[in-house]
């Protein structure tokens, strides 16, 4: 958290020291204003200023990777931007400021590499719409369910309330280390970010879409492998209808498919009232992103530099 404090700080005090070095030094010269390309995941979005805060991938000669907030020209600039949603932009840097443009959401565009696997949940999705629920929007409030972790112990969520809740949904029989696996590594990485906040301020809650085979033996076995406290990170299942109802609340989708499963992804973060503030749909985040994410969340007063 300090590193990324510092990092923030250092890109405000870029462009006012370059400004007194240009003043000072006339020997420094310094090109027109210089295009950055960015991608990230959007942590905050304040329109009274028209700045979005993002957590971004490394811009190669210019920043790390870390959390930084940018600055829009117009207010429509911000339009459709969400924590958690993923972003490309263009940081245009001169003489006297900075500033971003070109904005656009990236739209997770399927849940395979395979065009035809994708295809044909799309299909099978649309089949079973019509007896769908709702999935929830962005601040709503999050109904109750109960499910049952890898200790074979009940969880609420209500029982949860007044600490942040991430949830990500897996099956343990994935074959594909990029989704699965990566989905329940992100949390892993997350046990250790937030170690000591685990339990008193954080929960993570990581859902079986495959309940039939992923009992809680099954999902304790499959927790050793980032040594999970049961405590802290409950991996969880229940009967095939309560398992549904909690993806579909999320928009979860999954299918038997040739022994395995075609299935969606999806990372949801949750407030300490309970409300859904973010809802990252696919894989293409990093784990530090989704820390990011979740830091803000935690301590919404920080958000803002």
């Amino acid at each position: 958290m300090r590193r990324r404090v510092a990092f923030m700080a250092l890109l405000f005090l870029m462009v006012p020291a370059l400004m007194v070095r240009l003043k000072t030094d006339p020997t420094y010269i310094v090109a027109a204003a210089q295009d950055y390309p960015v991608t990230g995941i959007v942590l905050d979005v304040d329109r009274s200023r028209n700045v979005f805060t993002v957590s971004i991938q490394a811009i190669p000669g210019f920043v790390p990777a870390m959390a930084m907030p940018f600055e829009a020209r117009q207010a429509k600039d911000l339009d459709g931007l969400v924590p958690g949603a993923a972003v490309e932009f263009v940081l245009v840097v001169d003489r006297d400021a900075s500033h971003a443009e070109r904005i656009r959401i990236v739209r997770y565009q399927s849940v395979e590499q395979d065009p035809l696997a994708a295809n044909r949940l799309k299909l099978l999705t649309e089949i079973a719409g019509g007896a769908r629920p709702r999935a929830l929007a962005l601040g709503d409030t999050v109904p109750d369910f109960r499910l049952t972790n890898q200790k074979r112990r009940p969880v609420a969520l209500s029982n949860l309330r007044g600490r942040v809740v991430a949830i990500n949904f897996v099956y343990t029989s994935c074959a594909l280390p990029d989704f699965c696996l990566r989905i329940a590594n992100n949390f892993g990485v997350l046990q250790k970010r937030f170690k000591a906040r685990l339990g008193r301020d954080l929960v993570l809650l990581t859902v079986t879409f495959d309940p039939v085979h992923d009992t809680p033996e099954v999902l304790a076995q499959y927790a050793r492998r980032w040594d999970a406290d049961p405590a802290t990170w409950h991996f969880l299942t229940g009967p095939v209808r309560d398992v549904q109802r909690v993806c579909h609340l999320f928009g979860v989708d999954s299918f038997p498919d040739e022994g395995l499963m075609s299935h969606s992804l999806h990372t949801a973060i949750l407030d300490r009232r309970g409300k859904l503030v973010a809802n990252l749909e696919g894989n293409q985040f990093t784990a530090d992103q989704l820390g990011d994410l979740t830091e803000a969340v935690l301590d919404p007063r920080n958000r803002r530099p």
